[in-house]
């Protein structure tokens, strides 16, 4: 139905000739944006819902308590469920250290966080299908897991410079979840709303770059500056996006519009998830809290593993 809404808006009601770039274009940009402001509404709806049952004070005590890797699993859940980019992270990987919660284990929440949440997974569902986005949701948690089993293991807790009070967690403490199912329904409402507003600007240009990259930027374009052919272009892709900083949420439309165009998938993958779990504006944030060597390590481990979740998605 929305494909059909987008055709007649586009192709009868404006009158844009359908064999036009700009046409193709406009309708790529009415098409995916109805689509992605619907989905975001409803899916940040019902995970805001369950998140009413979770009490953060709680999920503190489990996390520093699991052994074998659950609490990495669980932090990195816990990302994957939390709609935040790698900058508005660290405050709660802040947090996590101030609780006393294991060091790998808080990473493993920092990994995952800016680079699966229920707003990325719509994105990708709707982008790129839904095998594609369940595939890359368990790329990013295991990324969330086994990089912070590698950096829990190396005893680089005397590598956090930022030094705390013995508050003992007080600021993880279960304040503000309503207890009946009308308010629970009234948060995970408000709570859509608000993402929506945040989100929907940033969404808007990301598709518009998409659509135009659609419509306009020839193949051989890409073909030509990224190399990708080349073996090298997956740690090239990464390193190029380092230095840039995004959220997922506005990179998935112009991804997209990327492999549309003859890149690879996982090669733009790894680019979108460089991008957003290892940028710049973290890296300065993280210097404040952590040391240049583990800084270095923690960015050194991502980015590898990046990497070979990039050559994993250009075999499938």
């Amino acid at each position: 139905m929305l494909q059909q809404f987008a055709d007649w808006l586009v192709y009868s009601f404006l009158n844009f000739d359908s064999g036009s770039r700009i046409a193709s274009s406009v309708n790529f940009f009415v098409y995916d944006t109805i689509k992605i402001y619907f989905l975001i509404l409803i899916v940040v709806f019902v995970i805001a819902f369950i998140r009413t049952f979770l009490s953060p004070h709680k999920i503190k005590e489990t996390l520093a308590k699991q052994r074998f890797g659950i609490g990495n699993l669980s932090a990195s859940i816990l990302g994957a469920v939390t709609p935040f980019c790698s900058c508005s992270s660290i405050p709660i990987f802040i947090g996590f250290l101030e609780a006393e919660i294991p060091l790998g284990i808080a990473f493993s929440f920092i990994i995952t966080s800016p680079l699966v949440n229920e707003v990325v997974f719509v994105l990708m569902g709707g982008t790129f299908g839904w095998k594609i986005a369940i595939l890359y949701a368990l790329a990013g948690i295991f990324l969330g897991v086994i990089a912070g089993l590698i950096l829990g293991k190396m005893n680089l807790e005397k590598e956090v410079i930022l030094k705390f009070r013995n508050n003992k967690g007080e600021k993880l403490s279960l304040t503000y979840l309503p207890k009946t199912i009308e308010g629970k329904f009234q948060f995970a409402f408000t709570e859509s709303i608000t993402t929506f507003k945040k989100l929907w600007i940033v969404i808007l240009i990301g598709v518009a770059i998409g659509a135009g990259i659609h419509g306009y930027v020839p193949v051989d374009f890409f073909q030509k500056y990224l190399a990708i052919n080349s073996f090298l272009a997956v740690p090239i892709a990464t390193l190029i996006g380092i230095p840039i900083y995004a959220g997922c949420s506005t990179l998935v439309p112009i991804i997209f519009a990327l492999t549309a165009q003859g890149i690879p998938l996982g090669t733009a993958l790894a680019f979108m998830m460089a991008i957003a779990g290892l940028s710049l504006p973290e890296a300065i944030m993280l210097k404040k809290v952590i040391s240049m060597k583990l800084l270095t390590i923690f960015f050194g481990t991502v980015g590898v593993g990046i990497i070979l979740i990039g050559y994993l998605f250009n075999l499938i």
